[in-house]
């Protein structure tokens, strides 16, 4: 069995006061970058092989720290990128299987990752949460999700 870690991107700055135009630029607010270095002691004892990202700032500066801790390249993929949907984030799952990886995405992605993992009967709704910093550990052996759980943003 392997475990796939999906992270909600760090807070950023707000979307509607974000000056810099395209918005796939916006950066980490300082609370969004002290997430992101909480993640390392968050995920401290979870395998991770390679770590992966939406092309947008704010992801790719969540797991900077994570992957400098780890000594891993981040590699971009539009798979994780917001609006991708449910289906692309599923098949990159499907092509990492058996290699632990950490994945960093959006609130819709999770949004979607989450109410499948409630359709799967793997997590009961009243569970679902997907905050900003925040990370899903899925299980997955063979390449089907078997299990889920929780890990909240590092304050």
């Amino acid at each position: 069995m392997a475990e796939q870690v999906l992270i909600r991107h760090a807070a950023a700055g707000s979307r509607e006061r974000w000056k810099g135009g395209d918005d796939r630029l916006r950066p980490l607010s300082k609370k969004g970058r002290r997430q992101a270095e909480g993640l390392v002691r968050s995920l401290a004892s979870i395998p991770v092989e390679r770590v992966l990202s939406s092309p947008y700032r704010r992801c790719v500066e969540t797991v900077e720290p994570l992957a400098r801790a780890r000594g891993l390249r981040i590699e971009e993929s539009e798979a994780l990128a917001e609006g991708a949907g449910l289906e692309a984030v599923l098949a990159l799952l499907r092509e990492l299987a058996g290699r632990p990886s950490a994945l960093c995405t959006h609130g819709d992605i999770m949004y979607e990752v989450c109410e499948e993992l409630v359709r799967l009967g793997l997590v009961p709704r009243h569970e679902v949460r997907y905050e900003k910093g925040a990370a899903w550990i899925l299980e997955e052996r063979d390449g089907k999700l078997v299990g889920a759980r929780h890990v909240a943003p590092p304050e």
